[in-house]
């Protein structure tokens, strides 16, 4: 059977690195990895340190493109890479531009799309955005539909999905984590030394990042004025790797430069993230990645998000929404610092590391039934 993994950012090369070698575990299935590039930099990191070499590269990146333009591009460079390669099957991931083109461009040639990580919802087409439309697009033209958490699996029967095709695997990004560390503990990052090495031991260390378009302006404006006021406080050290994104970048650096205990530096690769989250006491973050590994490490998570479909772990207390409120996010911040509390690292409810296995075995069921 031939499989063609498509995407283009960092957290889909996270959360697909581990699909990749279970798939090649497997003589069965002919495995192709494409990539859009659709974040050149940040993307080659995570390959390099998965050690994935694309089959094919698109290199779509092109600064400033509109989602328009480089939705149109995507397609197009898809349709002739499908031409030429036929697979069975294309898998994607999740809810980016990259995800939703490729399944388009699959969909039009009759060609069956799996998606990873299929079924998270907030019903509200604008948060976040683009990417709640992205996911319900490829919901709607997907063949199989791979379900991290029962919730994520409930909405799509609801929405009508045939209950044969979708699979309750939990979240890759798990099968990921425990693969990165494993890679890390043989091999720790001598940059994450030099990081950790430039704080003081003897305070306690916060993990911000920060990407969402929905947070772009005003958004951001808060989220800096309340990490401005945290800074205040003398027994703590900030960490903020800040997207490249100008929106963030430029806001970023110019609300929260002069802080001497807020590092503002640049995106890292992903073993100096994950040992960020190893060491930090809490995590300021709208990313949702994030919220799907902190609790297999026991960290809490301050959502700045007004909405968020990753409820699982909300409810269950590994994170809290905070949005974009100024005084919230100060107030919860101090509140966690103050009170810290103590999360079971072996529960997580994003899965428990064999998601991707699961995916495998779906498809070698699909072909022997």
């Amino acid at each position: 059977m031939k499989i063609l993994i498509c995407f283009g950012t960092r957290p889909e090369a996270i959360k697909m690195a581990p699909v990749i070698k279970a798939f090649k575990k497997n003589d069965f299935f002919h495995i192709k990895v494409c990539v859009t590039a659709q974040h050149r930099e940040m993307l080659d990191q995570v390959l390099d340190f998965f050690q994935i070499i694309p089959d094919i590269d698109l290199n779509l990146m092109q600064a400033d493109q509109s989602l328009n333009q480089l939705s149109a591009r995507i397609i197009k460079a898809m349709d002739e890479v499908l031409e030429e390669e036929q697979p069975d099957w294309v898998l994607v991931h999740g809810d980016t531009t990259t995800s939703t083109m490729v399944a388009l461009a699959a969909f039009h040639r009759g060609i069956k799309i799996g998606h990873v990580e299929a079924g998270l919802r907030t019903y509200d087409k604008y948060s976040p955005f683009p990417e709640e439309i992205n996911r319900q697009l490829t919901g709607r033209i997907a063949n199989a539909h791979f379900a991290p958490t029962p919730k994520a699996n409930d909405y799509l029967l609801k929405e009508g999905v045939q209950k044969n095709e979708v699979i309750l695997t939990g979240n890759t990004v798990v099968d990921a984590l425990h693969w990165g560390l494993e890679i890390t503990r043989v091999n720790p990052s001598e940059e994450l030394h030099k990081l950790l090495s430039r704080l003081d031991k003897n305070k306690k260390l916060i993990l911000v990042t920060g990407h969402r378009r929905e947070n772009f302006g005003q958004g951001f404006i808060n989220i800096c004025e309340s990490l401005a006021q945290i800074a205040t406080r003398n027994d703590v050290e900030l960490v903020y790797p800040v997207h490249l994104n100008p929106h963030v970048k430029d806001v970023v650096h110019q609300k929260l430069g002069k802080y001497s205990n807020i590092h503002l530096i640049p995106p890292v690769d992903y073993p100096v993230m994950l040992g960020l989250l190893e060491a930090c006491n809490l995590i300021i973050s709208d990313s949702g990645g994030i919220q799907e590994e902190a609790p297999s490490l026991g960290k809490m998570v301050l959502v700045t998000r007004a909405t968020s479909e990753r409820m699982e772990g909300i409810e269950k207390g590994y994170a809290e929404l905070v949005g974009t409120d100024t005084h919230k996010i100060s107030e919860k911040t101090n509140h966690y610092l103050d009170h810290p509390k103590v999360l079971k690292r072996e529960i997580n409810p994003y899965g428990s590391g064999n998601a991707s296995e699961q995916i495998v075995n779906y498809l070698l069921k699909i072909k022997t039934s």
